[in-house]
């Protein structure tokens, strides 16, 4: 005799369940990649975040 297999079971149950934050956290890990890889290091050396807490990033510093 086979024996039950739980795991089927409670996959589709918790889907029903976190697919909304699931799809959200998909959506918003996109969104802030396609920003980050768009911004250049002269985006850097201007953003006022940047030269706030220049000494923790010593790779946007001024040669």
């Amino acid at each position: 005799m086979r024996k039950f297999d739980p795991w089927p079971v409670f996959f589709k149950r918790e889907w029903k369940r976190n697919w909304p934050f699931l799809v959200g956290f998909a959506i918003t890990g996109t969104i802030i990649t396609k920003f980050s890889l768009g911004l250049t290091e002269e985006d850097a050396k201007n953003s006022p975040f940047v030269q706030r807490h220049k000494r923790y990033f010593p790779q946007f510093s001024e040669p």
